[in-house]
């Protein structure tokens, strides 16, 4: 496939795990309040949060990752 029909995909795709990380990175910060706090059990109920956002973005990284290689130039 051509790269440039590929490219604005992979552009959508990265924005998306970033959007996706950005919000594990969210999670993450309300999580470690928690533990600051003394709130241990709580910190790692609002951690669990992170787990489908970072398989999500593992499996768009991998999309990207496919997409890359079946563009040509």
């Amino acid at each position: 496939m051509a790269r440039a029909d590929l490219e604005p995909a992979i552009k959508l795709i990265i924005a998306e795990i970033h959007s996706k990380l950005g919000e594990a990175t969210r999670i993450a910060k309300a999580a470690e309040a928690c533990v600051q706090n003394g709130a241990i059990a709580e910190g790692v109920t609002v951690s669990m949060d992170i787990e489908q956002l970072i398989y999500e973005a593992g499996r768009l990284q991998d999309a990207a990752s496919l997409l890359n290689r079946l563009a040509t130039d």
